[in-house]
């Protein structure tokens, strides 16, 4: 009897489970595609099926002559994005989320596929899981982008990326304490609802909870500076 024939979504399981297995953060550099295939047992082909996949998804990026990371593709203007930075105050970040990411939710209830909904719960599964800061801030900002990636506007997910580019370079990063998340953490329930109506392709209420949930973080962030 042949050997049964690995599918492409073992290989991308197996691609999935590497890169959590070892704790990969975001811009974290892949191992050589000939190492990985061997890690991974894929061949060649296989695996590349699957980093395509993920640069689909938004969750790896491919520079030639470089190397695949983990993550969005940076903002290519770079100087932009300093120049923005340099201007921009913690407020004006959470204004420029709550007028774009409520409307980019709004069209994710509409345009998501089970795909895409498999992948917001698996963010927000792995973000109460998460037992350092750093590691749930990742995959909250995986969340956000996988509901961006969603409406499959690729304006909107530049201008998403562009948002969340220049909120990793603000202020925020100060105003975390060094603790772990506690495990009634309100963005956890958040996330669930948000998810749930997504689902339910309830556009409106898509939107509701988006806005509600980021008036908590503003509130939160906010009070975190106060202090």
């Amino acid at each position: 009897m042949d050997a049964p024939v690995d599918q492409p979504a073992d290989i991308l399981g197996r691609l999935r489970h590497y890169i959590e297995q070892h704790g990969l953060s975001l811009n974290s550099r892949l191992p050589a595609e000939r190492q990985l295939c061997v890690r991974i047992g894929a061949s060649r082909a296989q695996l590349r099926k699957a980093l395509a996949v993920m640069e689909t998804e938004g969750q790896i990026w491919r520079h030639v002559g470089r190397g695949t990371f983990i993550g969005a593709r940076p903002v290519e203007n770079i100087s932009d994005i300093r120049f923005l930075s340099d201007r921009t105050s913690p407020t004006d970040v959470m204004e420029a989320r709550l007028a774009i990411e409520p409307e980019i939710a709004r069209l994710a209830a509409v345009h998501a596929t089970s795909a895409d909904f498999a992948e917001m719960r698996r963010c927000a599964h792995k973000g109460r899981a998460a037992r350092e800061w750093r590691v749930y801030e990742a995959w909250d900002n995986r969340l956000h982008r996988a509901i961006a990636v969603s409406t499959g506007n690729a304006l909107l997910i530049s201008l998403f990326d562009t948002l969340n580019t220049v909120r990793r370079a603000t202020v925020w990063g100060r105003l975390r304490a060094a603790r772990l998340p506690p495990p009634d953490h309100e963005s956890f329930a958040q996330h669930d609802m948000l998810v749930a109506e997504l689902e339910r392709r309830d556009a409106e209420a898509a939107a509701q909870c988006m806005r509600l949930h980021l008036r908590s973080v503003r509130d939160r962030l906010l009070a975190d500076q106060r202090t």
